[in-house]
């Protein structure tokens, strides 16, 4: 199976219905393989964690549309209740998702890690999300993930 273990044992605990696709792991980051697939920008929805540098430990992974920007200074620094918030450095990304740079997801995310969907990503029908690591991805109904437990839809999580 192309996806990560942990991902795969994920998906099947909540019941989700999901394609998965081997890719060329050179052409994991987002343009690239939007570009090298034919999967438009507007379908793909990134997974990025966030750390707060001010106090330090608060995380979130936030998935958001390729086609916006996570509001880290804003929305996203409210919400976690601190001062400074960041991308993640990849090593600490790595370290704390056990997932590869260029596939993390909003799958198997440790405990204490919530996750935070930007509404825009929910008006979709389908998107493509990482898989854990670099030589695949899945498809799936983002709409599946409201109101499964630590999946939260957040409205201005992103702009345009």
């Amino acid at each position: 199976m192309p996806i990560h273990p942990s991902v795969a044992a994920e998906l099947e605990r909540l019941g989700i219905e999901y394609e998965s696709m081997e890719i060329d792991p050179t052409l994991s980051d987002t343009a690239r393989f939007c570009e090298a697939y034919g999967v438009p920008l507007d379908r793909s929805a990134n997974a990025i964690l966030v750390a707060s540098r001010q106090p330090e430990s608060h995380r979130v992974l936030c998935c958001l549309l390729a086609t916006t920007r996570l509001d880290v200074n804003g929305t996203v620094r409210r919400r976690l209740g601190v001062r400074k918030a960041s991308f993640a450095p990849a090593e600490e990304t790595r370290e704390i998702t056990g997932q590869e740079i260029g596939g993390v997801t909003v799958f198997a995310m440790p405990e204490g890690v919530p996750i935070w969907i930007d509404s825009r990503v929910m008006e979709k029908d389908w998107v493509i999300v990482g898989a854990g690591r670099r030589d695949a991805k899945i498809r799936l109904d983002p709409r599946q993930l409201a109101g499964l437990d630590d999946y939260e839809v957040v409205e201005g999580l992103a702009r345009d």
